[in-house]
Order: structure tokens, then sequence, then C-alpha cells
């Protein structure tokens, strides 16, 4: 897979439940290709901009879609990375601001 293949996929599955990619194309390109570079790495797509541990069970609430995204979006318009976004940010309705770090300390690697 291809980084215009994950794009189309993932736009086809997750417009319909209210998830937008950022309308930011270069840099969608540059985090759906880092999750196909983590998808070679460790066998899953970890979110491109936290690190991952390589073990599955470890990194599970990072897998993208990560398990903070739904809370981000509804919070603050946009995922951590700002992969996700909500209509209402990319029509510029919201002000984007700073997402803050949802994992648990506990969970990342230093």
């Amino acid at each position: 897979m291809d980084v215009e293949q994950l794009y189309h996929m993932l736009q086809k599955t997750q417009e319909p439940i209210g998830y937008f990619f950022n309308k930011d194309v270069e840099l969608i390109r540059d985090l759906l290709g880092s999750l196909l570079a983590n998808k070679e790495r460790y066998g899953y797509m970890s979110c491109p901009c936290r690190l991952a541990s390589g073990e599955r069970d470890k990194d599970k609430d990072i897998i993208c879609p990560c398990i903070y995204r739904e809370p981000d979006v509804n919070e603050y318009g946009s995922c951590y990375c700002n992969l996700y976004v909500s209509k209402e940010w990319n029509d510029g309705i919201i002000t984007r601001s700073y997402i803050p770090e949802r994992r648990p300390p506990d969970n990342m690697l230093y």
C-alpha cells in the first residue's frame, strides 16, 4: 500500500463518521508516510507523533486512529498530530490551539 491508497481508504472510512483529514495536504502525506513506515517497522500503524515501543500490547493505545483521537477532536477539533480534524476545524470556525498529550506518562518512552 502506498500513501495515496492509504489516503483514499482512510478518507472513505473516516469521513462518514465525522473525522476529516487536515486540509494541509503536504502534512497529511508526511503523516501517512510515517504511518506506513511504522507499519513496516513494527507491524502496525502507530501514531507518527509518539514514540512506539515496538510491542503491540504496549502501544495499542497509539495505533492509529489512537484512543485519544475522539476526545482530542471533540475538545480541540483536532487530534494530537493534526491528522484527523473536525469539519469546523478545517473550515476555521473553531480556534486552532495546542492539543496536549493525553497519553499517560507510564505509557511513554523517554
